[in-house]
């Protein structure tokens, strides 16, 4: 038995699930998700809970069952709370700017880079060097901070380029020059 998928997936109070053939609706205050079941896994719903289960012990049942709990449970964490991803842009000449459905992207390239922003996201810039992925869409807020941040990806020499907020970059010593 998945020690995941096993779990109950609590309800917050003004988040309404509609469970109907084989898919999951969840309204909550910040928007609607919903997403299709894969085969071999069943959803019953309590009055505030939800619970996974598999219909047999194949192994297509064992591997999706503790994978659409979590997604469910992303769906109602996003619709209540949302999610959010931060990008640090560093190196001298390097900036990002929101203008309305497009971010403006200058990275050092001898073009700017015109990112059209997804549907149900929202992309803020602070000082021009810190970018903020927000959504209720767990999955769109990293693939769209993905998509970012591999525009130019930091290097280990200096540093430079797009890196999450708490991602580490190990440094490389340079040329030592001759001895």
């Amino acid at each position: 038995m998945s020690r995941i998928g096993k779990l109950p997936i609590e309800i917050p109070q003004g988040v309404k699930v509609l469970i109907k053939d084989s898919v999951v609706k969840v309204e909550g205050p910040k928007g609607t998700l919903s997403r299709v079941l894969t085969e071999g896994v069943t959803v019953a719903t309590t009055d505030k809970s939800l619970a996974v289960t598999r219909v047999d012990d194949g192994i297509k049942s064992r591997s999706a069952h503790g994978l659409t709990r979590t997604l469910i449970n992303n769906m109602v964490i996003g619709v209540t709370k949302g999610f959010e991803t931060t990008l640090d842009i560093t190196g001298v000449g390097y900036r990002a700017e929101a203008k309305g459905p497009i971010l403006n992207l200058s990275l050092g390239y001898s073009h700017p880079i015109n990112f059209p922003i997804p549907q149900g996201i929202s992309v803020e810039v602070d000082k021009m060097t810190k970018i903020v992925v927000k959504g209720i869409d767990k999955e769109l807020v990293g693939q769209t901070a993905a998509k970012i941040r591999s525009f130019r990806g930091p290097e280990p020499y200096k540093g430079k380029g797009i890196r999450y907020a708490d991602e580490v970059i190990l440094r490389k010593a340079g040329k030592t020059g001759k001895k």
